[in-house]
């Protein structure tokens, strides 16, 4: 008697746990295949992990109800490198193999696109009213490229209601075979500058071996340009290529220089894309089209089947790591990724992270260094400003508002870098000393101006805003602090002639709206931008000249050990905006601590010195990279609870070569009404670490816990806080 096949399958669930099925003689499975299995009431679908599996004893199992398709949604190497993901960041298998399918294929809708509808201009003379431009524009794009599809007119920001309108009028018929679009000229490889050429002669050869290369090139040296170089160089015509971006809503100018030199081979994979773009994208790479595909950390997880390189831009970047859920570091993986696919991968930053740094000083990583500015555009000089005992209105100095009149009335741009959004951190009763605080977290509540609201950044709990204090009934009650919005306020009474333009999370909510925002500072036009981060992230400001740092002084002591990095990265990335074009730049950076060495090298522009500096500290106190690190947070409705979780863990996680530290309670404490504590490990052997994390994770999937009470395990934590 033949045993019966089974197949091990993995759930999109929470469960650090696979489930055995029979196989139906009338299949045939790999791992990777996507199929239906029931699951107590439902029906679910599932991966294929493993096929031949020993049967349990004394169980009965269930068999597989069929296969969605007739071939693995996951290529090999694409599940091997989310099985070495699951290990590694120590997260339940079946979760970290259903990221990398779009939404719909979680849900088990079939592998193939809806058929769009393409479109023919009628035979009829077109009569459209004068004042009706939008119509008069989508006509004209359908009779100049007849048979261009539903989809393709949508990307080009007509509207699904604007076609069928045309074809009630009889103006266009469907017909039967849809283009995507027009094809797109693209242009041969750009021209290089003698500094790019001598650091694209030290790129890699072959695009058949793994190599690791981190480019280490100043703001404005022209990182991009080398990107496009190498692709078009070595990339052939039938072989798919990854660029990783932090946040690619906030760099449409990248996102368009790709275009014009590849035209239709370029694709975007991001959040904000819906369910059809998502699958109709993931098909072309799981199908092998010669994808160049621009997209946010999660399309590092995505099923390539002829990827050959992989770029990772602004490598430093927090953004690469998933901040809940399935953990993981994208530009990590990514560099696992191209070991994998044996293929190059390119970590590019004007200010690379102490990992990658330290990786390219062991020899892991080949540096390439790029420390000219491109075209004729020089750096900026950095010059700091001590605001002690200085006036301030809401929070800029005199010499510094001075600065922005003379820059002004240069026909010049201005950039204001005011790392907080919203009017004011705080609301203070001057008379009481009452400050408004969450009521769900530890912390307090940020008042919005324009909105009348008071506002929690943690947990988006917000309440109209009072005039008066609430506890002792004052009108002396006040904002404390500067944000984007008060330093907008400020500037507009300051120079009432001249356009503000601010950016932040609330400035730019809406789609387009960050592109409406770039056109109008591309123009050239004297205008003064106020923002926070999202103005540090790869703009190309050719007529900014003066870029004015409200506040500089918020890493230097910090309880974070990664704090003056980030701080230092962020300072020096605002700071490359100015002077990006033939006229020269100028930083000013208030302190209240301009005595202090970091700031001081800060303003010498050498970012390799201050990594240096900063990664001997790093090894003085045995921290990252010298050591792993991971954390075990624990959150309950009790901060007792939190803790005692933690505490029975720490004698579990004793060991020779483990230091543990806590448990303490998290920076904020209490947040959304939960209450937070962590559990800090590190080894200098990262295996012996993995090794102790799966045990205490074993151990916590057993254990009967409240319901209120939850768990994580962050390996390589970006925020120790």
């Amino acid at each position: 008697m033949t045993r019966p096949a089974i197949a091990r399958i993995a759930l999109n669930r929470p469960l650090r746990r696979l489930f055995d099925y029979l196989i139906p003689d009338s299949l045939e499975l790999a791992p990777g295949q996507r199929v239906t299995v029931p699951f107590g009431r439902q029906t679910l679908t599932g991966l294929v992990v493993e096929i031949g599996v020993e049967p349990p004893p004394g169980v009965n199992l269930k068999a597989i109800k069929g296969t969605l398709e007739a071939w693995p949604a996951l290529p090999d190497n694409t599940f091997n490198l989310l099985t070495w993901a699951s290990d590694y960041y120590q997260h339940p298998l079946g979760e970290c193999l259903f990221t990398a399918l779009p939404p719909a294929l979680r849900r088990g809708r079939p592998a193939q696109e809806k058929a769009d509808e393409s479109w023919h201009p009628a035979a009829t003379e077109a009569v459209l009213p004068a004042n009706a431009h939008r119509q008069v524009a989508l006509f004209n794009a359908i009779k100049e490229s007849p048979g261009i599809s539903s989809s393709a007119l949508v990307k080009s920001g007509f509207s699904r209601a604007q076609i069928r309108n045309l074809q009630q009028k009889d103006l266009i018929t469907e017909g039967a075979k849809a283009i995507t679009a027009p094809a797109t000229k693209d242009l041969p490889a750009p021209t290089l500058s003698a500094a790019q050429q001598a650091a694209s002669a030290q790129m890699p050869e072959h695009t058949h071996e793994f190599s690791a290369i981190l480019l280490y090139g100043i703001t404005g040296s022209g990182k991009t340009e080398l990107y496009l170089h190498y692709l078009k160089t070595h990339l052939n015509a039938n072989e798919q290529a990854l660029v990783l971006v932090p946040e690619i809503n906030l760099t449409p100018q990248t996102l368009a220089r790709f275009r014009r030199y590849f035209g239709n081979r370029i694709q975007v994979w991001h959040s904000a894309l819906n369910d059809g773009e998502r699958l109709s994208t993931w098909l072309k790479i799981r199908n092998g089209e010669p994808v160049i595909l621009i997209g946010t950390r999660s399309a590092v997880l995505l099923p390539f089947s002829h990827l050959r390189t992989i770029i990772v831009d602004e490598e430093h970047d927090s953004s690469y790591k998933q901040g809940e859920g399935f953990r993981y570091s994208g530009r990590d993986v990514a560099v696992y990724r191209a070991h994998l696919n044996r293929c190059p991968v390119i970590l590019g930053s004007a200010t690379p992270s102490l990992e990658s740094w330290h990786n390219a000083q062991q020899g892991k990583y080949q540096l390439i260094r790029l420390e000219e500015r491109a075209g004729n555009a020089k750096p900026p000089q950095l010059e700091l400003l001590d605001i002690r005992s200085r006036p301030l209105e809401a929070g800029l100095s005199r010499p510094t508002l001075n600065s922005i009149k003379e820059t002004l009335a240069r026909g010049e741009q201005a950039l204001v870098f005011v790392n907080r959004r919203g009017f004011a951190p705080v609301m203070m009763c001057f008379d009481c000393g009452h400050l408004e605080e969450c009521p769900r977290c530890d912390t307090r509540l940020t008042y919005h101006r324009r909105d009348h609201a008071m506002r929690c950044h943690h947990c988006d709990f917000q309440m109209a805003a009072s005039h008066t204090c609430p506890k002792c009934q004052s009108e002396n009650y006040k904002p404390v602090g500067q944000g984007t919005e008060r330093t907008e306020d400020t500037l507009a009474e300051q120079f009432p002639d001249t356009p503000i333009v601010r950016v932040d999370r609330d400035s730019t909510q809406r789609k387009g709206s960050i592109q409406a925002i770039l056109k109008r500072v591309n123009t050239g036009e004297p205008c003064i931008l106020v923002g926070t981060q999202m103005l540090a992230k790869g703009h190309d400001f050719p007529n900014v000249t003066l870029v004015c740092v409200v506040n500089a002084d918020g890493g230097l002591f910090s309880v974070d050990f990664r704090a003056p990095e980030q701080m230092i990265q962020t300072l020096l990335q605002v700071s490359g905006r100015a002077g990006r074009g033939d006229k020269p730049g100028k930083v000013l950076i208030q302190t209240c601590h301009s005595d202090h060495p970091l700031l001081i090298n800060l303003c010498q522009g050498n970012y390799a010195a201050i990594a240096d500096q900063l990664l001997a500290e790093r090894e003085t106190g045995a921290l990252p990279p010298y050591r792993a690190m991971a954390i075990v947070r624990a959150e309950a409705d009790t901060m007792q609870n939190s803790l005692q979780l933690l505490d029975t863990l720490k004698p579990m996680a004793q060991s020779p070569g483990i230091e543990i530290w806590g448990p303490l309670p998290a920076v904020i404490a209490r947040k959304a009404d939960r209450h937070r504590a962590q559990l800090i490990l590190c080894s200098d052997s990262r295996g012996h670490l993995n090794r102790v994390l799966t045990q205490l994770c074993q151990y916590l999937d057993q254990a009967r816990l409240s319901s209120s009470t939850r768990w994580v395990v962050d390996v390589d934590p970006q925020e120790t806080g």
